[in-house]
């Protein structure tokens, strides 16, 4: 037996999140470059393929991507609150420099900040295709 989202709704209240809709211009579509960039990079890296500033930066994109989805709603935030330190743990494990502490005592752990060492990036821009390689 498959069961839909009406179905779970009757029997389970407050499981089931109501559908997000329409989403605004360029988010669907930012989204999926997201997801293509990562799973390049996933092709692309291997355990020694990294260094300090490219571990950095993909911790980085897992906070802005982690806080940017929090921003649906209080239950998100905390579902991803662990993202938060889980990034921080690998900081540290990576001695990479970690501005401040999580706060425990909030019932929704905030998001790691940014380190302020480097300057936040900007966008390559909606029509960023990816680098082409000969491989």
């Amino acid at each position: 037996m498959t069961l839909t989202a009406e179905n779970l709704t009757g029997h389970a209240k407050g499981t089931v999140m109501e559908p997000l809709g329409q989403a605004q211009p360029g988010v669907e579509q930012r989204a999926e470059q997201a997801v293509e960039s990562a799973c390049h990079l996933a092709d692309t890296a291997g355990p020694g393929a990294w260094n300090t500033a490219a571990a950095e930066d993909a911790l980085d994109a897992i906070d802005t991507l982690a806080e940017a989805l929090g921003t649906i709603g209080p239950e998100i935030a905390e579902a991803l609150a662990a993202v938060a330190a889980a990034t921080t743990q690998a900081r540290r494990r990576l001695e990479i420099s970690v501005d401040a502490e999580p706060e425990t005592t909030a019932p929704v752990v905030p998001i790691a900040p940014r380190t302020a060492s480097r300057p936040r990036r900007r966008g390559l821009g909606p029509g960023f295709q990816g680098v082409r390689t000969g491989l």
